[in-house]
């Protein structure tokens, strides 16, 4: 049992449990981004700890910005149909470390690992 903990997460897949995410952020590689795509009021609702939400309609121009080519990037989506499509529009745009998170933050949330609540301030 001790050697599981210790033993280094395998890499990067084109589609990954919640559990490899986990794993690879419990072991502590930094390298990597969880990207939701699903709208704002959702990823609001509740998502992956450290997430960063960026919605369908912008993803290639916003990873553009916002992310190296040779970054490991975890897409989160609604659908696992969605976040199959987004894969392949980064892939295509050049990225090829890209993974679904099968099951997105419901999975996640399934598996009893933390999510996170972005609250709204009205004016």
């Amino acid at each position: 049992m001790l050697f599981k903990l210790f033993t280094k997460p395998r890499p990067i897949r084109p589609l990954s449990r919640v559990y490899d995410l986990k794993s690879r952020l419990d072991w502590g590689e930094p390298a990597l981004t969880i990207v939701d795509i699903r709208d704002r009021p959702s990823f609001n609702d509740g998502h992956i700890t450290g997430a960063i939400s960026i919605p369908m309609a912008g993803l290639v121009s916003r990873a553009q910005q916002q992310l190296g080519l040779a970054r490991d990037i975890y897409l989160c989506a609604g659908l696992d149909e969605e976040a199959v499509a987004a894969a392949e529009q980064l892939k295509a745009a050049g990225y090829q470390r890209v993974s679904v998170v099968r099951g997105g933050a419901a999975a996640w949330k399934a598996a009893g690992f933390p999510i996170e609540r972005t609250r709204l301030i009205a004016a």
